[in-house]
């Protein structure tokens, strides 16, 4: 199932914005696809990220994978639950597994990315 309510990257991200603050995870089919997450590695609260540009990285037991912010801004929280449990990441990745908390810097970002429908298509496309 793809949350209406988010926008998506072709990278497979995802964004949830609440006025000013956009929170980030990775979706149920890069979860899925990366298979069993055993560690995440997050930014330090107050790096400033750029659109599109990695932020972190997502390692599984079959690869290491970048991840890149959907928007840019200036990070108000990492959650820090996933160095104990990154697991969740795949049993709750639009919920509990969610990665980052930022100040959204520009929210014309958000025309660029995709909505639901358009990543359901891309997913699609496999």
């Amino acid at each position: 199932m793809i949350p209406a309510d988010l926008r998506y990257t072709k990278e497979h991200e995802w964004v949830r914005v609440e006025g000013d603050a956009a929170t980030v995870g990775i979706t149920d089919h890069a979860a899925d696809q990366l298979g069993d997450i055993v560690f995440v590695e997050l930014p330090a609260v107050g790096t400033v990220l750029r659109q599109f540009a990695t932020f972190g990285v997502v390692e599984s037991v079959k690869a290491v994978s970048d991840l890149f912010a959907p928007v840019g801004g200036e990070v108000l929280e990492a959650n820090a639950a996933l160095g104990a449990t990154p697991e969740v990441v795949n049993s709750d990745p639009y919920g509990g597994g969610w990665m980052l908390r930022l100040r959204l810097a520009d929210p014309r970002q958000l025309d660029g990315l995709l909505d639901a429908a358009a990543y359901e298509a891309l997913v699609a496309e496999g």
